[in-house]
């Protein structure tokens, strides 16, 4: 349903972001990833301004990979932000991230978060997670376009 849409990851951490494209491939993701590694960088892509002026650099993601621990504006700053415009609100953000801490969670959903991930440790576990995230988020929710129309592939 969801194939071809772009997906935002928001990843300061060089290994886990490579963790994650290889398992993408390995699961055949066929979503176009990008990536930025900071809060400030993230919202530039979202916005379509700065170094991601030129739109054909910075599609509207269909879905957001969010870490919560970065340098600069955090993760947690980031989702704020996202859910308070009123042009990307309708995106699903997806906190993934190392931290189970109870607080962390709460004010992640609190703050509009659609799921929160606790990235696994070890392989195995991280490719079952990604084929899982795959099955539910790619391969049966349907997902807003740009304009906010919903639209059903398939």
């Amino acid at each position: 349903m969801n194939s071809g849409l772009p997906i935002l990851v928001v990843e300061d951490n060089d290994e886990d972001f490579d963790m994650l494209q290889m398992t993408f491939h390995s699961v055949a993701i066929p979503n176009p990833l990008y990536r930025c590694s900071e809060g400030e960088e993230a919202l530039e892509f979202l916005g379509q301004t700065g170094r991601y002026a030129d739109t054909l650099a910075a599609p509207r993601p269909g879905l957001i990979l969010l870490d919560l621990n970065l340098a600069g504006l955090d993760g947690r700053q980031v989702l704020e932000h996202v859910k308070r415009d009123r042009r990307l609100k309708s995106i699903p953000v997806l906190v993934f991230s190392t931290s189970g801490n109870p607080k962390d969670v709460q004010s992640a959903y609190d703050h509009g978060a659609s799921g929160y991930l606790l990235k696994p440790v070890d392989l195995p576990r991280f490719e079952r997670m990604i084929r899982l995230f795959k099955e539910f988020w790619l391969d049966h929710i349907v997902m807003p376009e740009d304009d906010g129309r919903e639209v059903s592939r398939g």
